[in-house]
């Protein structure tokens, strides 16, 4: 019978996968005892009722604001209308999360103008930096002089909302070979005495910029010394690790832990292997507001839930 119930979950984990993949946009993802469950954006009523025990946040990514090349010479415009759809939302989130590449050269009028347009909803913003964020002369100082004043090392930190404990790594600095990304030994060790005092009943959500499982290292996609965070996360119950960096949406679910990249609100990248290299990709100017959006976030409390919808900017 115990073999039976496993082939279903494994059944269950491929088939909401390949829905969530395929489908790609306006998905509402859940996870309730480690299986997982695909709901279509349209079901107003399922979304609704996930998030009315509960609290909601946003995640952003990849505004990189600066950027003005073919694949999106409007970048700061596009950004414009994820915010106002943040905005429009009748139900005020907790909070938002930026998982990177806020600016596309890290230059102060960036992130100026970054930071007018992503605080336009009055909400609290936690910010982790891409690797566009630190190539200034200042190897970073910037960012975190902006954004960090209270982080540890190159800007890693934890906070606690709603019995949730949420996580905001940093894998962008001493990037390894192909453009992997690296934690380093210090983070490592901080994480271990963070993790310490929880209990394994904690829903734990990890931020990054890089996504911390191996999506495609030919291309950099990727963190060399993800293994051994994620080992330290295993024992949790309900773990969920939420990466940009790769202007697209793919998922994957390891165990107890789920893994969900964001969509830019700048430019889209080629899918895996699927050009020579990757980077900004042109498309037809009416498909580009389809390739591009955000995504809302819901943790029922007491019922180790966890609820993504990804909407794009062609949404209505």
């Amino acid at each position: 019978m115990t073999e039976r119930k496993d082939d279903q979950s494994r059944h269950t984990r491929r088939h909401a996968l390949e829905c969530m993949i395929w489908a790609g946009t306006g998905l509402l993802w859940t996870v309730a005892g480690g299986v997982p469950k695909s709901l279509s954006f349209l079901d107003r009523a399922e979304a609704a009722e996930a998030a009315a025990s509960g609290f909601t946040f946003l995640q952003i990514s990849d505004s990189h604001i600066g950027f003005d090349k073919a694949a999106n010479p409007h970048a700061v415009d596009t950004l414009k209308e994820a915010i106002a759809k943040v905005e429009a939302l009748k139900a005020k989130p907790a909070f938002m999360i930026h998982t990177g590449d806020i600016t596309h050269l890290s230059k102060a009028e960036q992130f100026d103008t970054a930071d007018q347009i992503i605080g336009g909803p009055g909400l609290d913003v936690h910010y982790v930096p891409g690797e566009h964020d630190v190539i200034d002369e200042t190897a970073g100082k910037a960012y975190l002089g902006r954004y960090g004043k209270n982080a540890k090392g190159a800007g890693w930190y934890s906070f606690d909302q709603n019995g949730v404990h949420f996580i905001g790594l940093v894998n962008v600095v001493n990037l390894k070979a192909g453009g992997l990304g690296n934690l380093g030994d210090d983070q490592l060790a901080w994480l271990a005495d963070d993790l310490k005092p929880l209990s394994s009943s904690a829903p734990i959500v990890v931020f990054a910029h890089i996504p911390l499982w191996t999506v495609y290292p030919q291309w950099g996609w990727g963190t060399e010394d993800s293994a051994q965070a994620l080992d330290m996360l295993k024992h949790f119950g309900s773990v969920t690790v939420l990466n940009g960096h790769i202007h697209q949406i793919m998922q994957k679910v390891e165990g107890n832990v789920t893994f969900h990249t964001a969509r830019s609100t700048a430019f889209p990248q080629p899918q895996p292997g699927m050009a020579p290299a990757p980077g900004p990709m042109t498309v037809p100017a009416g498909q580009l507001r389809s390739l591009l959006g955000i995504s809302s976030v819901t943790y029922n409390q007491g019922k180790e839930e966890l609820a993504i919808i990804d909407t794009t900017l062609a949404d209505a």
